[in-house]
């Protein structure tokens, strides 16, 4: 990391920024959000230097990489908390930004469910669910002809589920 040109100049430096990002996380990270997210905070921050930080911070078990993405530990989160503050405030405010906008949207991805399964006289059952945080909202079932149509289906409820639901319900609540 010599001869860098942004605020983040130590290896130390960018393992406190990854963890500052994992900290501020309800869910793990996929490896190209946290990716992003972090080459975002700093644009000196090189590909490699992060790859080498997060390999180091998985070995030394400060953060832990399950099958979901990366996430701190509390060896991660505690010595994450006594070190931040030690970050530039302009490049802990970029991380901040960037870390409530994947909160948000990993909060959401939690509250919207949708899979299949085939039925046994044929065809399949395509789940559909959404969920405000304390129970559903809406659940439906939908008969589907094969696999190709119910992972369509699946995928354009979690990108509109809301819009989706207000559909629905302007449907129901129509008056005839």
């Amino acid at each position: 990391m010599e001869g860098r040109r942004g605020f983040i100049q130590t290896e130390m430096e960018l393992k406190v920024l990854i963890l500052f990002i994992l900290r501020r996380l309800p869910e793990a990270a996929a490896w190209d959000e946290l990716t992003d997210m972090t080459l975002l905070c700093d644009s000196a921050i090189g590909y490699f230097d992060f790859t080498e930080c997060l390999a180091d911070l998985v070995s030394t078990e400060h953060v832990e990489k399950t099958d979901e993405g990366y996430r701190a530990t509390k060896k991660g989160r505690v010595n994450g908390e006594t070190m931040e503050s030690s970050l530039p405030y302009s490049v802990r405010v970029r991380a901040e930004k960037a870390a409530a906008a994947l909160s948000n949207l990993q909060r959401r991805r939690s509250m919207i469910r949708a899979s299949h399964e085939m039925r046994s006289r044929g065809g399949f059952t395509v789940h559909l669910s959404m969920s405000d945080g304390i129970g559903p909202v809406m659940e439906l079932e939908l008969l589907t002809g094969d696999d190709k149509q119910s992972e369509l289906i699946e995928e354009n409820f979690k990108k509109n589920a809301e819009k989706l639901y207000g559909k629905i319900v302007e449907l129901l609540m129509e008056e005839q």
